[in-house]
């Protein structure tokens, strides 16, 4: 399996030149010929772009031009694959330059058509940055779309944190602007779709926790067979937090706490001492007061080279859905209701064995 860098590479250079040279003959596409021997030496995102350029300069013209050249090349079913993102940028690109309403709804659309060959969920973020509103109303559209792939180009393409793609300030400023678009989706047929709703509700989750919980709510009231499960994804960094409204409404009750530790791990003095285990514990939150005060103990070793970070681990809800996570202090193997631990601990260790197992823990 290639590393993420290997996605674009010389193969698909020259898949990219087969392909428009089948439909554009007279082109030459230079630019793209002295791209190939030197993809190699960069980044995932630094060959997208530099095909995206390249693909500019070698297909002068304008919008339209470019667009008819796209169109005549998807013909062939081979034209598909990680050349569509460059291809997708450039349509982008030259759409905004050209600076025209026909230019701008023909490439959201342009996009539609190509996203099912891999996905137009970067390019798709020049647009939301030069026109948002439009872009928005236009993409609305896209959640009543009989194709699945562009259902989720509608949540995935303006996701506030999207990876490997450039920000939406304004999405991130206008907090809830893409709400509709969520709520048109929540409760979609396919998987596809509603994981990328709850990885979307979960990145607004880190700029409005509140509404967040809200929209969730409102979901879980009107919800179908699905609408429980996404939820508990799109809450998940919530979760982690320990926010509160978020952890009502999963059913794990009222929280409050009721007590707090700390704990610390005197640095090793040798080698053999760091790779010993260690056993810490911790911060308990319970509620209902019938159930008594639950603290959890852990055995970890420290991780080297990274600041240590402090981390949940939530008990099952109230609804009893199951949990990954186990308690050995309750005969069922769960933690009590609305029972939260946290643990940490402190050291300078080398071990390698921890950076591969998880994070290291601190008050």
């Amino acid at each position: 399996m290639p590393f993420a860098d290997q996605l674009i590479n010389e193969s698909t250079v020259l898949d990219l030149i087969g392909s428009l040279v089948a439909v554009v003959p007279d082109a030459g596409l230079p630019t793209l010929h002295l791209a190939a021997p030197v993809i190699e030496t960069l980044g995932l995102r630094e060959r997208a772009d530099l095909l995206c350029d390249a693909l500019l300069s070698d297909l002068p013209g304008d919008y339209a031009a470019l667009a008819g050249t796209i169109r005549a090349a998807s013909e062939d079913e081979a034209f598909r694959g990680w050349l569509i993102w460059p291809v997708t940028s450039a349509i982008a690109v030259k759409a905004v330059a050209e600076g025209t309403t026909a230019a701008f709804d023909d490439a959201v659309a342009l996009l539609a058509e190509l996203t099912g060959r891999l996905t137009a969920e970067f390019a798709i973020r020049t647009l939301l940055r030069h026109d948002l509103d439009r872009a928005l109303e236009l993409i609305r559209d896209w959640t009543t779309s009989e194709d699945l792939d562009v259902r989720r180009l509608a949540s995935e393409g303006t996701r506030p944190y999207l990876p490997w793609s450039t920000r939406v300030p304004e999405i991130t400023a206008r907090t809830g602007v893409t709400i509709p678009v969520l709520n048109a989706l929540y409760r979609d047929p396919e998987e596809y779709v509603r994981r990328s709703v709850a990885n979307h509700l979960n990145d607004l989750s880190r700029d409005a926790p509140a509404m967040v919980v809200d929209t969730a709510r409102r979901w879980l009231a009107e919800p179908d067979e699905n609408t429980a499960r996404l939820v508990r994804h799109a809450l998940r960094t919530l979760v982690k937090k320990g926010d509160v409204q978020a952890l009502e409404l999963l059913g794990f009750g009222p929280v409050s706490v009721v007590s707090q530790a700390r704990c610390s791990v005197a640095p090793p003095s040798s080698l053999a001492a760091a790779s010993s285990s260690a056993r810490c514990c911790i911060t308990a939150v319970t509620s209902p007061p019938a159930w008594p005060s639950t603290t959890r103990s852990i055995t970890a070793r420290p991780m080297a080279g990274r600041r240590e970070r402090p981390s949940n681990w939530p008990p099952a809800p109230l609804n009893g859905t199951k949990n990954s996570r186990s308690d050995a202090n309750t005969p069922s193997g769960r933690s009590p209701p609305g029972v939260i631990t946290r643990a940490c601990t402190r050291s300078a260790c080398r071990s390698t064995a921890w950076n591969r197992r998880g994070r290291s823990l601190n008050c």
